[in-house]
């Protein structure tokens, strides 16, 4: 199948806008450019649609939304405002480890680690996402998961 259609691509956004606002804010650090990003990722999906070569469409506009919250952040990938968003902030000390245990992970561990756990994807769809290999992705998440486990160790339970 060569492209997609319209419908296809507003199917995608009606079910998974959330999620994508959810994915990508952890990239922007801000919802209103979450927001932004989701909108501008499925506006250039939809114009194209055309270039769309099969598989998992909503992978293919994860590339795109990805790519466009990448290029609109201010600076390195926030950390605060989107672990905020999934622990509570007045959690006192355990928030606060979470938040520096999260900022301590390398970027690309950051980034895997916010679209598998804040916006739900499989390995596939962060591969495709971030046009890397499945294996890079379980393996970037393992060592993401070993750092976290090895700062919170004694602080979670």
């Amino acid at each position: 199948m060569a492209g997609a259609s319209e419908s296809e691509i507003e199917r995608v956004y009606r079910l998974r806008y959330a999620a994508f606002g959810r994915g990508v804010l952890p990239i922007t650090g801000d919802w209103s450019l979450a927001a932004d990003a989701v909108q501008e990722g499925f506006a250039r999906a939809l114009r194209y649609r055309e270039s769309f070569a099969g598989g998992s469409l909503e992978a293919w506009v994860w590339r795109i939304v990805v790519r466009r919250a990448l290029s609109i952040r201010p600076g390195p990938l926030p950390v605060a405002a989107a672990v905020d968003a999934f622990v509570d902030p007045s959690g006192g000390e355990l928030a606060d480890a979470v938040r520096a245990a999260v900022e301590d992970l390398p970027e690309r561990q950051r980034l895997v680690v916010f679209l598998r756990y804040f916006a739900d994807l499989s390995y596939a769809e962060i591969a495709d996402a971030c046009e890397i290999a499945e294996g890079t992705v379980a393996a970037t998440l393992a060592k993401a998961r070993a750092r976290l486990e090895e700062a919170l160790a004694g602080r979670v339970r």
